[in-house]
């Protein structure tokens, strides 16, 4: 069964086409199930859209859900549509978020650290006044934010948890295994899984979120795996899918899941 959990669409401000031009993407994929996970209006904000060109309007977020329930309804049959979105994790926010939740027919929800110490995770400027000392600090909060994330029992997946490394690949060598391995061991004692993400194929430093060695530590830590491309734009719903299942299988995965009512639907590799 082919799956993409994480897809995205004009709503976020930077995204191209409409949330049906993705099923439609997906159908021609060959997917059984796509899954509509766009970015989290920003809920605690005193402004309905504070940045029109990374999330969606909070007065949107009702037309999102309908839009999505409308056309899972439209294309049962031809394709399962998933309700998900890809959710901001502030921990000083996160009662504004559960709130906004609450009663919302989600099949999944996955949580996603953007911003660490108040920057965005994609900011390559970050490092440039850091030392090694403030290297290995920056690291170790990003991956305590991921942690801690796990625990808030809100997220069924945990987008990208490497993504730091997109548009600075020297993120990888910066020696934190003992924090990975900390957030890896508390994701797989809470249930939740991670995403293979393709995205980070097109970012600098051109491989999958996360690294192959991160996959390795989940599977020891016996965290499940799904899969997200991670698409803005529609031809990329599906991409290198058949090659995550390979590797995966090299890894030794023998399964991924996907969700269905916040429940996991296990998936043989």
């Amino acid at each position: 069964m082919k799956f993409d959990l994480h897809t995205h669409h004009v709503r976020c401000g930077h995204a191209d086409g409409n949330i049906e031009d993705y099923i439609l993407a997906g159908i021609e994929a060959g997917l059984q199930v796509i899954g509509i996970s766009d970015h989290s209006p920003y809920f605690y904000h005193a402004e309905d859209q504070p940045s029109p060109g990374i999330a969606m309007a909070r007065s949107d977020f009702a037309n999102y859900i309908n839009e999505v329930l409308r056309l899972k309804e439209k294309y049962a049959g031809k394709i399962e549509v998933l309700l998900g979105m890809e959710s901001d994790y502030f921990p000083e926010h996160i009662d504004a978020y559960r709130k906004a939740y609450e009663g919302v027919p989600f099949d999944y929800l996955i949580g996603s650290v953007h911003q660490v110490s108040g920057v965005s995770i994609f900011n390559r400027n970050r490092w440039k006044k850091l030392d090694e000392a403030g290297h290995i600090n920056e690291k170790k909060s990003y991956y305590e934010l991921i942690e801690q994330s796990a625990r808030t029992g809100m997220f069924d997946i945990l987008g990208h948890i490497d993504a730091m490394k997109g548009y600075y690949p020297a993120f990888s060598d910066i020696p934190a295994h003992e924090h990975i391995d900390k957030a890896l061991r508390t994701i797989g004692e809470c249930g939740v899984s991670i995403e293979i993400n393709t995205s980070g194929s097109t970012k600098d430093c051109g491989g999958w979120y996360p690294s192959d060695e991160i996959l390795e530590r989940a599977l020891h830590f016996g965290v499940n795996v799904t899969f997200g491309s991670d698409a803005h734009k529609p031809s990329r719903v599906g991409d290198e899918w058949e090659l995550v299942a390979k590797r995966l299988k090299e890894i030794g995965f023998s399964h991924w899941v996907f969700y269905r009512q916040r429940k996991q639907v296990v998936v043989p590799l």
